[in-house]
């Protein structure tokens, strides 16, 4: 793009933020330097505070109230919300809460204890059935978050002989999963068959394979390329774990994920999926054949030392996959709200994905003027969430926006001109 110029105010305001910004680290410069103690790293560490003294701090906003899946109430106003996962709008659906204050009433606010001993209730075994049925997978098991699933099952399945083959742009879960793992794990470039085909082919004299994926990327919104990646797995005999966690309720004719949309489903052993996206409450879940399931159930440190998912959260959930299976009204009308503001960001000049996936990163590249986008943004009144190094690569900063089912029009239309002016005004667009 050309170089614009920009309101000397704002370039004032940027270059103050540049100067105490380490783009390197993806942190903002510590005030003094001390190496003494394996705490004294925890009193340099003053990136928060600077940031919050330059007004750019992003993170940790404290919601008041949640008015649905599209605005929230934050220090006492009314903001559209461009950063929830919560995709079909079920978490605050009356009849979710209903199943949740009955399950409350009935089981208490928790399990205290794990599934392993004294923490399964019968809403736990319901649960499980009702996702297999769904799935049309022999078994699942119901874990207390999405990480915990992936790092779990991961973790306890891959031997020390045993080889993963994960994408590099995977959930931190699966990372986790890997790293405390036996076995080794290799990672190909990002949605790259060529190159994952290239690793299979050197590790063919490997019995235990296995290739590890997100279905739908949370960063760059990307869909894997499951066809391909089946393909791959059948010819080099590697199993595959699909990561359907911004998938699930999103994909597919009947909302089972990318692995329905590519009518791949019967070629994954192992579907994990949570419920904090689509389902709008907290867990995971891990669904494949019984004896997969069985094994995983017993082996999984992860699953077997933690407290069970609460009585409220699983009733809950129970009442969403209901919504989820009956009511594709929600799924169209998200696909139709995502069309809609990709289409207006194209239309200014900003690079999208053509896909039906509601995650858009607006991709910025220098981390000073993208966190003070983020500033200006929820000034207009819109809560975004925003990714800087590490969590993206240096100087790939992005402002991630998300939608669901339940953004106006009217929203939307807001959205694209606050971005549309802001960028302008900070010289990305011309």
């Amino acid at each position: 793009m050309p170089k614009i110029s920009i309101d000397p105010k704002l370039a004032k305001k940027i270059i103050q933020i540049k100067e105490k910004f380490d783009f390197e680290s993806g942190h903002l410069h510590p005030s003094s330097e001390n190496d003494e103690g394996i705490l004294s790293k925890c009193d340099n560490y003053q990136a928060p505070r600077q940031a919050k003294d330059l007004g750019i701090y992003p993170y940790f906003r404290e919601i008041e109230e949640i008015t649905n899946s599209a605005h929230v109430v934050i220090d006492g106003r009314d903001v559209v919300t461009l950063s929830s996962n919560n995709y079909l709008g079920i978490a605050k659906d009356p009849r979710v809460i209903a199943a949740g204050i009955k399950a409350l009433e009935k089981f208490g606010i928790g399990c205290t204890g794990s599934r392993f001993l004294n923490g399964t209730l019968s809403l736990h075994r319901t649960l499980e059935q009702n996702i297999s049925n769904f799935l049309g997978r022999e078994d699942t098991i119901v874990m207390s978050t999405g990480f915990q699933a992936n790092q779990g099952t991961i973790s306890c399945l891959l031997g020390r002989q045993d080889v993963a083959f994960s994408d590099r742009e995977n959930h931190a879960s699966i990372y986790e999963g890997c790293a405390i793992a036996q076995g080794k794990t290799l990672r190909y470039r990002h949605n790259d068959m060529d190159h994952l085909e290239h690793l299979l082919k050197k590790n063919s004299q490997v019995k235990g394979k296995i290739i590890i994926t997100d279905s739908v990327f949370s960063m760059s919104g990307d869909i894997a390329n499951l066809p391909e990646i089946v393909k791959l797995a059948k010819n080099h005999g590697a199993s595959l774990l699909v990561d359907e966690a911004h998938g699930l309720g999103v994909l597919g004719d009947n909302g089972r994920g990318a692995c329905e949309y590519f009518d791949v489903e019967k070629d994954v052993d192992i579907y994990m999926g949570t419920f904090s996206k689509s389902l709008g409450s907290i867990g995971g879940f891990i669904s494949s054949k019984k004896n997969i399931a069985e094994y995983i159930r017993h082996k999984a440190s992860a699953f077997i030392f933690t407290a069970a998912l609460p009585p409220a959260s699983v009733a809950g959930v129970i009442e969403g996959l209901n919504i989820i299976i009956g009511e594709s009204k929600r799924r169209k009308r998200l696909c139709e709200n995502t069309a809609f503001i990709k289409r207006s960001l194209f239309e200014m000049g900003i690079q999208v994905n053509n896909n039906q996936v509601p995650i858009v990163p607006i991709q910025i590249g220098d981390e000073a003027v993208t966190l003070y986008m983020n500033r200006l943004l929820f000034d207009d009144g819109l809560f975004a969430g925003v990714a800087v190094s590490p969590v993206v690569p240096p100087l790939k900063a992005m402002i991630r926006t998300s939608y669901t089912c339940g953004h106006t029009k009217e929203d939307l239309k807001s959205i694209a001109t606050s971005f549309n002016k802001n960028l302008k005004k900070l010289g990305v667009l011309s």
